[in-house]
């Protein structure tokens, strides 16, 4: 089934004075998907998110959401809610009332049509209704992010992840159609932020709700991405799904960004030959010239290290830190250090084997973009 476009960025270009932010920026955004937007600190994405969501306005080129421009509506008139770094909660303001702000505050003619109520000569009999329906949308909201209880909590008796989930649900109780994540995660610990991401995932998996997450941190965006958009300096670099990104990265920067990998250089010899640090390696899928200058990108844990009689490749192991499930190891090999993960327990000074599988070989053209 093909699917629906929510989200259109066309051409977009955003400056502050002589600064260049984001440019020529092009990226489609499909209903229900979950898509992140990485990148350091610098690259655009904040910025791009606060365009979709009103609270920028671009240079140049269209925002389009559900086939109609948007460039110069506020973020009250577009299907969209936001969840900051920093949360913005009310502290004079209880867990439910924080929550429910965001309807109570709306006229009495969006609530109508937001509830599907028919309309009453009985004001009073009206305002009764509305009531309860808010009521039971800010209950409904706050048993998704799992504050079943906390209702009456002032903001100031609640945890760091408490009030990122009194954020979300605040977000979400309107039934937005989007869904704009600016670094939910960052103030929290690492154990939380590692079950919210789980939490985030099947919460928009649930709602069917668009999710557009920014983030710097590339295992947030592995572990929750339907897509991801890799930004560097305004520009994307490479978007894709999370195994695409990390399995076939377009250049150095996004192979570096996108967690620990080794990027050796080397000779595409023939079809499905190639060289690197003196030793012919089989590959395959790849059209290079013959003869060309590459780049071999292989992952640590791509390696298989095998008995030296077995090995293409020979090197002693200058590190080695264990890390529970794997050991991560560097090997020197021909003055080159390389980074290999294995189950196996090496010593520093140790000889050690290695090989490579021909899938496990990913090409790329030399750039120079790191």
């Amino acid at each position: 089934m093909e699917k629906k476009v929510i989200i259109e960025l066309s051409h977009i270009n955003k400056s502050f004075d002589l600064d260049v932010v984001v440019k020529d920026l092009n990226l489609t955004i499909y209903e229900n998907e979950f898509i992140t937007l990485l990148g350091p600190s610098g690259c655009g994405k904040t910025t791009t998110l606060r365009m979709i969501g009103g609270f920028e306005t671009p240079n140049s080129g269209d925002i389009i959401i559900n086939g109609k421009i948007f460039n110069d509506l506020p973020p009250y008139a577009r299907p969209i809610n936001t969840v900051f770094q920093k949360y913005a909660l009310f502290p004079h303001l209880n867990v439910f009332e924080n929550v429910a702000f965001g309807l109570k505050n709306r006229d009495e003619d969006y609530l109508v049509k937001f509830y599907q109520l028919t309309e009453t000569s009985d004001k009073k009999v009206l305002k009764e209704v509305i009531k309860n329906k808010i009521n039971g949308s800010v209950k409904e909201a706050l048993k998704l992010v799992k504050l079943t209880g906390y209702e009456m909590r002032k903001i100031t008796q609640i945890s760091g992840g408490q009030a990122q989930r009194v954020a979300l649900a605040r977000a979400l109780v309107n039934r937005p159609q989007i869904l704009l994540l600016d670094e939910p995660l960052a103030a929290l610990d690492l154990k939380l932020r590692q079950n919210m991401q789980y939490e985030l995932k099947d919460m928009q998996r649930k709602l069917g709700i668009t999710f557009i997450f920014v983030t710097h941190d590339q295992e947030e965006a592995m572990t929750m991405s339907d897509r991801i958009v890799v930004m560097k300096e305004g520009v994307v670099e490479q978007m894709g799904t999370p195994k695409e990104i990390y399995n076939m990265p377009v250049n150095r920067y996004v192979a570096n960004f996108i967690g620990e990998t080794n990027i050796i250089s080397g000779t595409y010899l023939k079809k499905d030959l190639v060289n690197f640090m003196g030793v012919n390696f089989d590959c395959t899928g790849y059209t290079f010239s013959d003869n060309e200058v590459v780049d071999v990108v292989i992952r640590p844990e791509d390696w298989d290290v095998v008995e030296l009689d077995q090995a293409k490749l020979t090197g002693t192991v200058t590190s080695s830190i264990f890390k529970g499930v794997h050991n991560e190891l560097t090997v020197e090999v021909k003055g080159v250090e390389l980074n290999v993960n294995t189950y196996e327990s090496y010593a520093v000074g140790e000889p050690i084997g290695l090989k490579v599988d021909p899938y496990e070989i990913h090409l790329m053209k030399v750039s120079g973009n790191e």
